[in-house]
């Protein structure tokens, strides 16, 4: 079943990605902006980065510094990557990591259209980094970690990557309460990131079990219903759902002209938003942590602190 979530967010992710969506249009700009991005940002990055899938701004609260490497989980179209390059500048890197070829490609054309010289993009799931032990200073994610069905693994890989004293600072989905079991069993309420997430306090303890300190997480407050903007605005149709094991499963994605339009990940957010009170069990939340600096070591011999 795992391998199934990963197909399934995959391909749906995939055709987003082969769609038209940018900050072009009026209502993925609206979802950009509801989540904490400043139209000033958005003009900042090429429109095509932004395809309406945050839940927040990571690169608002992860004082990025000039000079550092700054890897984005799950990094779709460049967006964040595109905001965090010129803040590590020209002697830092910022660093893109997404299992969907279609995303990697799509934001590999952007920065090569936007002229980036200091961002790289990597096919790869964010449970198994394509990155060295202790090579990043900062980790941030956009709406993503949910999506995950190895939660501990991520965590764990995160921690690997981080060098002493790295942080991890970012934007998710989290659970307030349970979720009412047709959403829970829902694939179209997994890939629309609520279905995945799971309670703060189980973030929060998993974060501990991976080895991180100062582990925070703040509800943002931001209203989930504005991913309703979208609706409508696709320009490539999704994958079609089947049933498998009790589940709805995504079938092959497809964009032909004759698509049903109503397939879109956006428009399956909005039936799910209309159908129940979203807010009232999910967040988002903005999550901080820091790897130790140093591991606890026990004094020992006559120099010891001197």
């Amino acid at each position: 079943m795992t391998e199934q979530l990963l197909e399934s967010v995959r391909s749906k992710y995939g055709a987003v990605a082969e769609s038209t969506l940018s900050s072009k249009d009026p209502g993925v700009k609206a979802v950009a902006e509801a989540f904490g991005y400043s139209p000033a940002e958005l003009t900042s990055i090429p429109a095509e980065a932004n395809m309406g899938l945050s839940c927040g701004n990571p690169t608002a609260i992860a004082s990025i510094r000039a000079g550092e490497v700054v890897v984005d989980l799950g990094s779709g179209g460049g967006m964040d990557v595109f905001l965090a390059s010129p803040m590590v500048g020209p002697t830092g890197k910022a660093i893109g990591v997404d299992m969907t070829p279609a995303m990697i490609e799509r934001a590999r054309t952007n920065a090569q259209n936007g002229g980036y010289q200091n961002v790289e993009f990597y096919l790869g799931t964010i449970d198994h980094l394509p990155l060295a032990d202790g090579s990043v200073d900062c980790v941030i994610s956009n709406c993503v970690i949910n999506l995950a069905p190895d939660k501990p693994a991520v965590f764990r890989e995160i921690a690997r990557v981080l060098k002493p004293g790295g942080r991890l600072a970012v934007s998710d989905i989290a659970l307030k309460a349970e979720l009412p079991p047709a959403m829970a069993q829902s694939i179209a309420a997994y890939v629309g990131c609520i279905g995945g997430a799971i309670k703060i306090d189980d973030y929060r303890d998993g974060l501990h079990a991976a080895g991180f300190e100062h582990v925070e997480i703040v509800d943002s407050g931001a209203d989930l219903n504005a991913y309703a903007k979208v609706e409508n605005q696709a320009g490539c149709c999704s994958p079609s759902m089947a049933s498998v094991n009790g589940l709805t499963v995504l079938a092959d994605a497809c964009c032909s002209s004759d698509a049903p339009a109503h397939a879109s990940l956006h428009e399956d957010l909005t039936k799910l938003l209309s159908e129940y009170d979203v807010n009232s069990v999910a967040a988002s939340v903005k999550v901080y942590a820091v790897k130790p600096a140093v591991a606890n070591q026990n004094c020992c011999g006559p120099t010891c602190g001197s």
